[in-house]
């Protein structure tokens, strides 16, 4: 009778089974498709009963029907599943996830710092808040507006490509521009300390509310300038939280 006795495993399975079967009853009792997991629940229901009493004619048709469930289930319950999807785009649990999914637009941002760092590449990324850099990005930069990506950072910032002098400037989670030349900080206390490109990330945070972010081609480190004020040797975490809490 050994067999009868659930392990650690069985439970585990049962409780993780359980919990995401609460959660989509939850979710479809919210957004109106109860009716599909009740149409769900008969047709697991008739198919068990039908080989525990051995009926073979129900049992035969069901095994017919198991085998193009999904067919068989979106003509059963075709309305509902029209209804269920329709609420669902409107419930409020799936807007906080779409939220979720575009802060996620950060990852190949910093995927591409993190290498620039480890390969001690030059980068100075600057993230617009409310006010716009259009100024300087008429005077002097080149108009991208693409989807950030990996392989486009590093390939701006190769020291063998004509754009890889200035700032990149990141607009609505976009690179939006790049060859940015930026003003230099003329604060003495930096002017001894760091060079040109720190001191351009310095500058722009004092005369906007931009998040400046810098990756020395020297040491590697990373620094992170806002409202004039510099902040070096960041771990990539520390950089993350520092984007979220400044451009949130």
């Amino acid at each position: 009778m050994s067999f009868l006795i659930p392990t650690i495993t069985d439970i585990a399975d049962i409780l993780i089974v359980a919990f995401l079967l609460y959660r989509l009853f939850i979710l479809s009792r919210r957004a109106g498709g109860a009716q599909i997991l009740i149409g769900l629940g008969i047709l697991i229901l008739l198919f068990f009963l039908s080989s525990v009493l051995n009926l073979r004619m129900i049992t035969s048709f069901l095994k017919i029907l198991k085998d193009n469930w999904v067919l068989a289930f979106i003509i059963l319950f075709q309305p509902e599943i029209r209804n269920f999807f329709a609420r669902l785009a409107q419930n409020d649990s799936l807007s906080s996830i779409f939220k979720n999914v575009r802060k996620s637009v950060n990852a190949p941002l910093l995927n591409a710092i993190s290498i620039m760092s480890l390969r001690k590449i030059g980068a100075l990324i600057v993230i617009e808040n409310k006010r716009n850099l259009n100024d300087l990005i008429e005077e002097s930069g080149e108009i991208i507006d693409a989807q950030i990506s990996i392989k486009l950072l590093l390939t701006i910032f190769n020291d063998k490509t004509i754009l890889h002098d200035g700032a990149v400037i990141i607009r609505k989670n976009r690179i939006y521009a790049c060859k940015v030349v930026l003003p230099l900080s003329k604060n003495a206390k930096y002017a001894q300390q760091y060079g040109t490109r720190h001191l351009a990330a310095i500058g722009i945070t004092e005369i906007s509310d931009a998040l400046a972010i810098v990756v020395s081609e020297e040491s590697g480190k990373i620094s992170v300038a806002k409202d004039g004020i510099i902040t070096g040797d960041l771990t990539i975490d520390e950089l993350s939280q520092r984007i979220k809490d400044e451009t949130s």
